[in-house]
């Protein structure tokens, strides 16, 4: 079984804010403020949550080969 990262840093495309996040191992997260700016991020099409689409890692289940449902 692969190893899973748990940690990711989010960044906020609207100003750039950058936040060390921890991510659910068994759940999606499909809003995610930004502390800097306040805007609510969404996953953009075809990503499944926040952390596949403004994140450095995948969720976990992504990471284990699955899907977010």
């Amino acid at each position: 079984m692969p190893k899973l990262v748990l940690e990711t840093q989010i960044t906020c495309p609207d100003c750039g804010q950058s936040q060390r996040e921890t991510m659910p191992v068994d759940a999606c997260q499909f809003f995610y403020e930004c502390p800097a700016c306040h805007k609510v991020l969404r996953p953009q099409a075809g990503d499944c949550c926040v952390f596949c689409s403004y994140g450095t890692v995948k969720c976990p289940p992504i990471q284990l080969g699955g899907c977010c449902t």
